[in-house]
């Protein structure tokens, strides 16, 4: 039944994914626009990956799923220019730490910046918690923490991984 339930989901939110699909006719735009362009795309497959996820241990139907991703989606609007914010922040602290002498009377103010992004986003987590856990009874309102908590771990590890770093983790007692 499960499977019936998520291919049904996976049906109905196709066109967005669709829509994430990147364009290969990229010429004449500059590396600004693409680099946007390409963030988008990965913000809606993670947003369609998470709306799977939570509709599936959620045992959502397609109604309350399409209005989970709605909620999804505008707390990924409020993320975006945060999320912007930390990657300019670290951008200038990685030229400052390769020897870029223009960037490093800025390492403090952009540390700075990246953290307080940081605070916002985590602020837009516990709001975004809030939006979507207020109509769901106690045991389903712990697996979406469980879910939110699960699937923000695996986007760090798959970005850890993707950089080629991935983190030695303590063993389970």
């Amino acid at each position: 039944m499960k499977r019936t339930r998520r291919a049904a989901l996976a049906l109905v939110l196709l066109p967005w994914v669709a829509l994430a699909q990147p364009h290969r006719d990229d010429k004449g735009k500059d590396g600004g626009a693409r680099d946007a362009e390409r963030i988008e795309r990965v913000e809606k497959r993670q947003r369609l990956r998470q709306v799977l996820e939570l509709s599936d241990a959620l045992e959502l139907d397609n109604a309350q799923a399409l209005k989970l991703e709605e909620t999804l989606r505008r707390f990924d609007e409020r993320r975006r220019p945060l999320r912007e914010q930390v990657r300019d922040a670290a951008r200038t602290l990685h030229q400052a730490a390769r020897g870029d002498a223009a960037a490093q009377p800025q390492v403090d103010a952009a540390a700075q910046r990246a953290f307080e992004a940081r605070e916002r986003i985590a602020a837009l987590d516990k709001e975004m918690y809030l939006a979507l856990a207020k109509e769901l009874p106690p045991a389903k309102r712990a697996l979406l923490a469980l879910t939110l908590a699960r699937s923000e771990g695996k986007l760090k590890l798959g970005k850890w991984k993707r950089n080629g770093v991935v983190p030695e983790l303590p063993p389970i007692d």
